[in-house]
Order: C-alpha cells, then sequence, then structure tokens
C-alpha cells in the first residue's frame, strides 16, 4: 500500500518560498549570499548565543567542531553507544578513536559511565540529545571541568535544547524539527573557535594569499538558497515546537493503556515520536499495510561493522534496538491523523490477543 502516513515531511508555511525567490531573483546562489549570515545570527540569537557558522550538514558541524578543537590521531572521544552514527563517524574523520558509552532509560548517554572511559588520550565528551531529549548536562559539565575536557553537543534532533558546552551541532536534514533539506550549523559562545570554523568550513584560505592553505580545510559551506529556507525555518520555530508538544501529547494520549506498547520518558523537544513494542517487526508490517511508515531505533555504535566490539558486551542500547520504533512525527501531522496511526496500533495488539 502506498505511505499516506510518512515518517517526516517538512513544514514550509513561513516565507521559504518569498527567501528563495529573493535569493535567485539577486543571482546570490553560493555561499557568499546574504541569506548565510542572516540565519547563522538569527540562529545564535534563538538560543542565545554569540556565534553560529552554518554548514552542509550536520555530520559536517560535528566534523568541523571537532577540528576547531584541535582534535587529530592519538586523541579519543567520548560518543554515546545510542545515536546515528554520523557521532562516530565525525571523529573517525579527524583520525580519532571515538570510545562509546552506553544509555540510560531515556536513551541518553549514561552520565555515570562516562567517568570509567576517560583515560589520558580524552579531549572531548560528546553528548547527543536523542530524539530530543535533552542529556545530563550539569553532569557531564561538571565531568568536563574535573577533567579538563571540552564538550561539543551533538543537537541533530533537539532543536530548542539550549546549548551550554563549548561548540554545538544541529542539523538541518529534511527530517529534523527544521530543515533546509541539507545543512548545519554550529553555536559557539568563543570567538576564537568561531573563526576557527568558518576558516576551516571555507577551505582554510590563508588571508594574505587566495590560494594559499596552510592547513586541511574543507568545503563545508551552505549556499545561500539553502540559508534562505534555513532562515524561514528558524522565524516559526516557536510556532513549529509548540505544534510538535501537541502532536506528543495526542500520541501519549491515544497509545495510553495498550499491552504490548511501553511508552518512552517525555522529550523536552519532539523530534521523533519513540516506543518500545512487543513482536515489533510485525507491528511495523501491520502498520505499513496500513500506509504508515514506521523507522527503527539507531543500532548500537559497537555493533556496527566499522566499530565493532568482539566483547559483544550486554547494553541497553542493543536491548533498546531490538524492540523500538518512531511513529510518524511531523509538525503538519492531525489530531485525525494520529487517531488513526493510534487505532491501527489499538487494532494489532488487540487482534493478537484475541
Amino acid at each position: 500500500m502506498a505511505i499516506h502516513y510518512p515518517v517526516s515531511q517538512p513544514w514550509l508555511e513561513g516565507r521559504e518560498l518569498e527567501y528563495v525567490t529573493r535569493t535567485v531573483g539577486d543571482g546570490w546562489l553560493s555561499s557568499q549570499g546574504p541569506f548565510v549570515k542572516r540565519f547563522e545570527q538569527a540562529f545564535a540569537d534563538y538560543n542565545g548565543i554569540a556565534h553560529g557558522v552554518a554548514c552542509s550538514s550536520g555530520t559536517t558541524a560535528l566534523t568541523l567542531a571537532l577540528r576547531a578543537l584541535g582534535i587529530g590521531p592519538g586523541d579519543e572521544v567520548i560518543v554515546p553507544e545510542f545515536t546515528m552514527i554520523a557521532s562516530a563517524w565525525a571523529v573517525t574523520y579527524t583520525g580519532a578513536t571515538p570510545v562509546f558509552v552506553d544509555c540510560g532509560d531515556d536513551l541518553d548517554i549514561d552520565v555515570s559511565k562516562i567517568e570509567a572511559k576517560i583515560t589520558p588520550r580524552t579531549k572531548v565528551i560528546m553528548p547527543v540529545h536523542i530524539y530530543g531529549r535533552r542529556c545530563d548536562m550539569d553532569a557531564i559539565m561538571k565531568l568536563a571541568y574535573e577533567y579538563n575536557l571540552r564538550v561539543v553537543e551533538d543537537s541533530a534532533e533537539a532543536h530548542g535544547v539550549r546549548p551550554v558546552g563549548d561548540i554545538a551541532c544541529f542539523s538541518l536534514f529534511g527530517n529534523k524539527i527544521i530543515t533546509s533539506g541539507e545543512g548545519g550549523i554550529c553555536l559557539t559562545r568563543d570567538p576564537h573557535l568561531a573563526g576557527q570554523l568558518a576558516h576551516l568550513r571555507g577551505m582554510a584560505f590563508d588571508s594574505g594569499h587566495t590560494f594559499l592553505h596552510k592547513k586541511l580545510g574543507y568545503n563545508f559551506r551552505m549556499t545561500s538558497m539553502q540559508a534562505a529556507v534555513a532562515l524561514a525555518q528558524t522565524e516559526q520555530l516557536d510556532e513549529i515546537l509548540a505544534l510538535r508538544r501537541d502532536i506528543e501529547k495526542r500520541y501519549d494520549e491515544g497509545l495510553a493503556g495498550i499491552s504490548g506498547i511501553t511508552l518512552m520518558p517525555a522529550r523536552d523537544v519532539l523530534w521523533m515520536y519513540d516506543l518500545r513494542a512487543e513482536r515489533r517487526d510485525e507491528l511495523r508490517a501491520f502498520l505499513a499495510a496500513a500506509g504508515i511508515e514506521t523507522r527503527l531505533f539507531f543500532k548500537p555504535m559497537s555493533r556496527q561493522p566499522g566499530y565493532l566490539d568482539p566483547g559483544w558486551p550486554a547494553l541497553n542500547a542493543s536491548t533498546f534496538s531490538e524492540d523500538g520504533l518512531y511513529l510518524p512525527t511531523y509538525t503538519g501531522l492531525t489530531e485525525a491523523d494520529q487517531t488513526f496511526i493510534t487505532g491501527k496500533v489499538r487494532e494489532f495488539y488487540q487482534g493478537i490477543q484475541e
């Protein structure tokens, strides 16, 4: 059956078309167009942070952040077991080694297990705000202070969660809370780090000579057209977050009391509505037949071929990965849509219990 309820779709109800049309009309398509700086400033101001540096994706934002902090071969970065693999890849791209820490019951990194993984080679802690749940940043910042570590927040799934680390990295991929199709942005309070992020993003051109490059840089720039969409999205962020809070509440109410479903802890902002389900794969097939798309939880990092742990430790992340999924979660989802979706979930479990 065709998908009628996708996992995600963008909310384009603001000035996106107006801004893109203006960009095309002005001929400013590249990263030199004025919308890049306008978006950087608007998103930084929204978060109460001095500096924003836009780039081509959330993954490149993380890579730039680590490079700006001087991370490279021989260094270690604390990364959650339960995350999108881009978090680990960004570390690997720098030549450093990701060191994985299991999750707690809320899927965020278990702060109580971080200290045991810190070694003299550890330079950064990278908390990831999973599905919009803010990590215990007070405890993480305390650990970072005690061990003289830097903190890079992977905020790809958490627009609206205010950053406190050295650098926060956001994704603007098409399924995120706000989007520019592809894109990302780094936020920092440190003007030196902001300068390094911008320098590395733009191929590390030397100020004294157009084609002199004294260090390895990247072409990780955001185009003016992407920034035009991102600016229009940022202008709507409060409205988007409020609409998504209503979506979370309706799912909580519609799924309450269903035997076979375990609801997850509340989210600080709603990226995806996640839950745990008995006979998950059968449920997914049943929902797909009704035109409802779902997604599996992340696969733990130490179960990924590139990071496979031969010890195969017992992990909370593995347990959650085996029975977790998330439902369609997009800003335009209506009450009627959710009534249909939750009704189908209820119908599945009633059918197998009869």
